[in-house]
């Protein structure tokens, strides 16, 4: 069996304890539980190149406002927060009043996170075409697929652990 990492989101938001039965049933497959915490740590590690650590909270957050998921959109508003990101782009996010942010790049990036939690079948060759015009690399691109993936899988987590 493998170690627990004592910062695994999904269980501290959740209140899991390893005596519970939803946390042994989310170790039935750990690998998976490993994989979707080592994601999160990848994909908001600051090393990693490309998108800032601001800008990636700024989807998750966006994210997990329109799925909804008040306690992950919480979660990243707190780190958001933590790292001094500015308060009124926060607000402005959870108004999802996008366009009044100001900020050509962030705004293509947010418009395209709605887009694609709120209206996926329209997330074509259109709506991604807006990214690189907003100044966006190829593989800033695939780390925003993946944001809104590792959001994605969160949510169904919780949705499944919170009676």
């Amino acid at each position: 069996m493998l170690n627990q990492s004592p910062s695994d989101t999904l269980d501290r938001l959740v209140g899991l304890l390893p005596q519970s039965q939803t946390y042994a049933a989310r170790r039935e497959r750990e690998k998976v539980v490993f994989a979707t915490q080592g994601s999160e740590d990848g994909l908001f590690d600051p090393a990693l190149p490309g998108l800032s650590v601001e800008e990636r909270l700024y989807v998750a957050l966006y994210a997990c406002l329109l799925t909804p998921s008040p306690d992950l959109a919480a979660e990243y508003e707190s780190r958001l927060r933590k790292l001094g990101a500015n308060l009124q782009t926060i607000l402005l996010i959870q108004k999802s009043d996008i366009q009044g942010i100001g900020n050509a790049r962030l705004e293509a990036i947010l418009n395209f996170t709605h887009t694609l939690i709120t209206k996926p079948i329209s997330a074509d060759k259109m709506a991604l075409s807006a990214l690189p015009k907003a100044g966006l690399s190829t593989p800033e691109v695939v780390t925003l697929a993946q944001l809104f993936h590792l959001c994605l899988t969160k949510f169904d987590w919780l949705q499944a652990c919170v009676p």
